[in-house]
């Protein structure tokens, strides 16, 4: 029987470079199930990829469709699955709080729909989740420089990140239940080419560099951890592949800058001057994450993180 991984999610900025990760590093199959909305771009995906029909089929569906509706060949191919990754999801904080609906829509109907379907798969050794530092919530609205470990109690701020704690929670409750083997990833947010233009670090480079007004919200001090995206793809993959089942993994790099560092030094980095438009704060922002990745770095061993120093340099040099 053919070894394949369902990876949703695919055309995105993190899931189009799993689907790399894994063509390049393993012998699986790949189906990649993606609604190509706004976020999706197929162009993500190497051409020698999406060329190789043996290795690499692609199905445009939702992950909130009726996949028992598909036809029997790609129903065959589905259930035969050794591994599914979800990546697909609703993700800017920014829209879940104009707009909740859409969030709720996928990023919890949707991954109970790929429960409910793939509950049923005789072959399925893992069912992972990909979440999100943001379910710890706001660490600066505790005492202390406390970190959150996978044992964390999960505190939500926008509608984006508590959909993203449900849906770990329905994830957990098919393992219970159902016996739907999972893990679970936190990542820490990414850096890395091709990344949705609306998101923190493409928009302050194109304002930069473009000559326009950098928005920056509140006093732009906000912490985050930041971690290029082919890392944390690289220890997923390890987490999927190996036999760690029914855990949480928390995943960073331990490299935190503030917002406002990360504008200055764009700026400094293209030699040019940064003009900065400050804006009213995001509503419910939070100030800093801390994640504690102790747990991930005694599984992985040994390892370098690219820096998103050295990411924006070779970006500006190639610009």
């Amino acid at each position: 029987m053919e070894k394949t991984i369902v990876i949703t999610g695919g055309l995105g900025f993190i899931g189009s470079r799993f689907v790399k990760a894994v063509y390049e590093n393993t012998i699986y199959s790949i189906i990649n199930i993606d609604s190509h909305t706004y976020a999706a771009d197929h162009n993500r995906i190497p051409l020698e990829i999406r060329q190789d029909t043996e290795r690499y089929r692609f199905m445009k569906e939702d992950i909130c469709a009726d996949f028992k509706k598909l036809g029997e060949l790609e129903q065959n191919l589905l259930l035969q699955a050794e591994y599914v990754v979800n990546f697909a999801a609703e993700s800017h904080v920014d829209n879940s709080i104009a707009d909740g609906r859409p969030f709720v829509r996928t990023n919890i109907e949707g991954v109970l729909n790929l429960l409910e379907y793939f509950k049923h798969a005789k072959s399925l050794k893992k069912f992972t989740q990909i979440s999100t530092d943001e379910v710890y919530g706001d660490m600066d609205d505790l005492e202390g420089e406390q970190e959150a470990d996978e044992s964390f109690k999960l505190r939500p701020s926008s509608y984006y990140s508590a959909t993203k704690a449900a849906a770990e929670l329905l994830v957990q409750s098919a393992a219970r239940t159902f016996g739907v083997p999972y893990l679970i990833t936190r990542s820490c947010n990414n850096f890395g080419p091709n990344q949705d233009p609306e998101k923190l670090i493409p928009k302050i480079f194109k304002s930069i560099n473009e000559g326009r007004e950098v928005p920056v919200y509140g006093d732009g001090l906000q912490s985050r951890e930041w971690m290029h995206v082919d890392d944390n793809c690289e220890i997923i993959l390890e987490l999927v592949l190996s036999k760690v089942k029914n855990e949480s993994y928390n995943i960073g790099s331990g490299y935190h800058h503030k917002n406002m560092d990360i504008i200055n030094f764009i700026g400094t980095t293209l030699n040019k001057k940064v003009s900065r438009a400050f804006v009213a704060d995001r509503l419910g922002h939070d100030k800093a994450y801390r994640l504690n990745n102790n747990k991930t770095f005694e599984f992985l061993g040994d390892k370098v993180f690219q820096t998103l120093e050295g990411f924006l340099e070779d970006e500006i040099r190639g610009a």
